[in-house]
């Protein structure tokens, strides 16, 4: 997944002049996807991440080409500069959050087989879908602090060892230890990642069905049956669209809510859709997204929903 880092320089950036075309460009781009693929995973929006990397190749391309050439490792080079960048949104972010009108919900992803044109069409610009993530791991990771987010990323999902993170995030290797050990408390205790892959694919797929087939008939009974007890829906409208400022908690309540908001859209349209890799549902109204509903599940029972209607975070969902 990484450069190897004994490799000599010319091994991967060409010596060549500026008359001829960089052999070492492919090289360089090429790690375009891995770069999507992390920065996406530390700050859990897309929009977020594609600047990121575009910042990283500026900083990379501003350099002259003997500095280029005297980086032992490009990709190195360009993962560590791209968490970094990360980890300084990450603090400004959490400043950001307390000013976001309702609650903050990661910007969705949608299948491979679903991007609508106006997002990227190269398939090394799409994030690669698996459990790390699912809404409910990302949620998660919204919980830790910016150091812990970007070290178990680094470290338990894309495999860095923790000498390599302690560079990368400024602590020592025996510090990041210690921060990678407090983010997998935070995700035991919330119990979300583990309950979302321990009910089989086909099972979570037929409960969002169901769900999305008592939303259209507004059976609020079927509703409650689907959900666990303690149930939460979360709704994210950032302000640009109505949206419930705080999560509804409850069987019924949920029930009654999503029942009242099919009732009020006549023409809307509910689609079975992929969420970040899990079943989920997409509201359209006239073939437009007005909102992607993103489930977690445990057993036989809806545990969690997330609803995300700003527009801002739907732009993978909706035509130019």
């Amino acid at each position: 997944m990484r450069d190897d880092p004994t490799k000599k320089a010319g091994d991967t950036v060409s010596n060549s002049t500026d008359d001829h075309p960089d052999p070492g460009l492919s090289a360089i781009m090429s790690e375009r996807r891995q770069l999507i693929n992390l920065a996406y995973r530390l700050l859990g929006s897309l929009a977020d991440a594609e600047d990121v990397v575009q910042e990283t190749y500026v900083r990379w391309y501003a350099m002259s080409r003997q500095q280029q050439e005297d980086i032992v490792s490009p990709g190195g080079w360009l993962t560590t500069v791209a968490s970094r960048i990360c980890l300084d949104l990450l603090g400004s972010a959490r400043a950001r959050r307390e000013r976001y009108v309702g609650e903050w919900i990661p910007e969705p992803l949608p299948g491979r087989t679903e991007w609508v044109s106006g997002t990227p069409a190269d398939p090394a610009d799409r994030v690669t879908l698996d459990e790390s993530v699912n809404m409910a791991f990302l949620v998660v990771l919204e919980s830790m602090t910016p150091a812990e987010r970007v070290t178990f990323v680094l470290h338990d999902v894309f495999r860095y060892t923790f000498v390599e993170v302690a560079e990368i995030v400024g602590r020592t290797p025996a510090a990041c230890r210690q921060l990678a050990s407090s983010a997998r408390r935070r995700i035991r205790a919330s119990e979300g990642p583990s309950a979302a892959s321990a009910t089989p694919a086909a099972q979570r797929a037929g409960i969002v069905r169901a769900f999305k087939q008592a939303w259209e008939a507004k059976d609020i009974d079927a509703l409650i049956g689907l959900l666990a007890p303690d149930a939460s829906a979360t709704g994210d409208g950032g302000g640009r669209v109505s949206a419930e400022l705080r999560p509804v908690v409850g069987a019924e309540q949920i029930a009654r809510f999503y029942a009242d908001r099919a009732g009020a859209a006549f023409d809307m349209t509910i689609l079975e859709t992929t969420v970040n890799g899990q079943p989920g549902l997409m509201a359209q109204v006239d073939g437009v997204t007005m909102s992607v509903l993103a489930f977690d599940i445990a057993g036989d029972r809806i545990q969690r929903i997330w609803a995300v209607l700003n527009p801002d975070k739907l732009r993978p969902w909706t035509a130019n």
